[in-house]
C-alpha cells in the first residue's frame, strides 16, 4: 500500500510543480508521477546532506515540491 500512496502523491506533486513551472514541459501522466516521486527523493537526499532531515527521514510535501521544480528548471535547461 505504500508504494501506491507514494505513485499518487508523486503524482499530485508533479502536478503542482508542473502548474508552478513556467512552460510546456509535454510530460504525460506516468512521467508526471516520477517527476513528483523523483523531486522528493532529490529533497529527501539534498536535506540529509544539509542537515535538514535525519537518516532515514523523508522529505515533506513542500520539499518534494520544490525538488521537483527544480528537476523541472534542469530539464528544461538541458532539451533546449
Amino acid at each position: 500500500m505504500g508504494i501506491i500512496w507514494a505513485i499518487l502523491i508523486g503524482l499530485v506533486v508533479g502536478v503542482l510543480a508542473k502548474f508552478l513551472h513556467p512552460g510546456k514541459e509535454d510530460l504525460g501522466l506516468v512521467m508526471t508521477a516520477l517527476l513528483g516521486i523523483a523531486g522528493s527523493m532529490v529533497a529527501s537526499f539534498g536535506g540529509q546532506a544539509l542537515g535538514i532531515y535525519h537518516p532515514g527521514q523523508g522529505a515533506g510535501f513542500i520539499g518534494a515540491l520544490i525538488g521537483a521544480v527544480l528537476i523541472l528548471f534542469v530539464y528544461t535547461r538541458i532539451k533546449r
